[in-house]
């Protein structure tokens, strides 16, 4: 599976949970938190996608996916921790619409479902990374 196919969403996503956060609750942070990392993924997914039309690989796209998904599940994590809040401020924001999820607080299943996101990507990226980017088919001949 190639980097991009997975990036363009995951930035759309991202940068509606920012928009979404900023709609209903009138957070900066939200807006500027999701819609800036969403628009930096959905960057990375494009030139990522026009280097694999190319045949080549963007190690600049990868490693911009890398930072970006590091970057949220360290926020996020840190988020977590300083407020003890399942659904924190910024970019979860905006997944609390889209999950329709309200669990109390101090229950841990909703950071997994909103954090395991992040850190999914997170180890997908740098499998890509290890892995030498996006790999080309072979021509049929």
């Amino acid at each position: 599976m190639h980097d991009f196919c997975f990036t363009i969403p995951y930035g759309l996503i991202l940068m509606s949970g920012g928009l979404i956060g900023y709609l209903k609750r009138g957070s900066t942070v939200s807006l500027a938190g999701g819609g800036g990392m969403g628009l930096l993924l959905i960057l990375a997914g494009y030139l990522s996608l026009k280097a694999f039309g190319k045949k080549k690989n963007s190690f600049f796209a990868i490693f911009l996916e890398t930072a970006c998904s590091i970057t949220l599940t360290y926020v996020m994590g840190q988020r977590y921790l300083q407020t003890s809040k399942i659904m924190p401020a910024g970019v979860v924001a905006g997944m609390r619409f889209t999950f329709k999820v309200h669990l109390a607080s101090g229950s841990v299943a909703m950071l997994l479902v909103l954090d395991v996101v992040d850190a999914v990507m997170t180890g997908f990226y740098l499998f890509k990374i290890a892995t030498g980017g996006n790999h080309f088919p072979a021509k049929a001949e």
